[in-house]
């Protein structure tokens, strides 16, 4: 027992020192090793690493982008002096844990309280800067990438960068809502006009076109109908002057009895006319035949 017990004691002696030696990095994470309070190594990769015990001690920062989110809404002042309130929200991470460490001593709140600060200022003077008209009318993408482009410069200095800045919401005072709502009603009213006055004169000038169109299609179907009636007449004129020219007594009797049917078609038709007029010329010869 006597030369088991020094046997056990080194054992957990050394268990021990192995534990303070031994350090593990998970992937979502940056490892700082220092060495009697000074940096000496950054490990970022994960697995398995060793260290000094007792001498060296690690201090483990995350790799996560992370949000500060307003807990209340900002009020800052447009160009014009207008009231308004605005919400919004930061995406950042560390990107560099040394100068994390040495500017904040690796405290993310610190770090947030750094961050807010400057996005709110830079905030207050995007706003300030334009019209209350600019802020509710698509100046939102500009203002946000303004934002975080000038943050980003400024977050460097404590091993910071800046993902994201959005904002979630601009409300206005009532009496701002008011002015707004009306300004916005107006111009709606303004352009629904315009588009009715455009809509009205191409409305007018389809019309016109139509109308235009249809007498140029009544037109040439008008030319077409008497070229085709004088086509026929000619025809019919031609037609008639042959067979006038094969037997002109024939023809003139045809004729003679055509006439004398339309002039007796109805008894109550009534003619006064010299009985040696030319009409009577066929009931003559008939009379003389017999």
């Amino acid at each position: 027992m006597n030369k088991i017990a020094p046997i056990v004691t080194a054992f957990l002696v050394a268990l021990f020192l192995l534990s303070q030696s031994v350090f593990t990095v998970d992937e979502r994470e940056f490892a700082m090793v220092r060495q009697l309070g000074e940096v000496v190594a950054i490990k970022d990769a994960p697995g398995l690493n060793f260290k000094l015990p007792f001498i060296q001690t690690v201090t483990k920062f995350s790799k996560q982008i992370l949000t500060l989110d307003s807990p209340e809404a900002e009020r800052f002042n447009t160009k014009e002096n207008q009231p308004v309130q605005v919400d919004s929200y930061v995406k950042w991470q560390v990107a560099d844990p040394r100068e994390f460490y040495r500017t904040v001593s690796g405290d993310e709140k610190q770090a947030e309280r750094r961050i807010g600060q400057t996005v709110t200022s830079l905030l207050r003077e995007e706003f300030g800067r334009r019209l209350l008209q600019e802020v509710i009318s698509g100046d939102r993408e500009k203002i946000m990438s303004n934002v975080r482009q000038a943050a980003e410069n400024d977050a460097r200095k404590i091993g910071v960068s800046i993902v994201d800045v959005r904002l979630k919401r601009i409300d206005f005072d009532d009496s701002v809502s008011t002015r707004v709502f009306d300004r916005m009603r107006s111009e709606r009213q303004r352009v629904a006009a315009e588009l009715r006055s455009n809509g009205g004169a191409e409305s007018e000038r389809i019309k016109a076109d139509a109308e235009r169109q249809a007498q140029v299609i009544l037109a040439e179907a008008y030319k077409k109908a008497q070229e085709s009636q004088g086509a026929g007449d000619a025809k019919a004129a031609a037609i008639y002057s042959a067979a006038y020219g094969k037997d002109a007594d024939f023809y003139a009797f045809y004729r003679s009895l055509e006439a004398y049917k339309a002039s007796f078609k109805n008894k109550s038709d009534v003619m006064v006319l010299d009985p040696s007029a030319d009409f009577f010329r066929f009931f003559k010869q008939g009379a003389k035949s017999k």
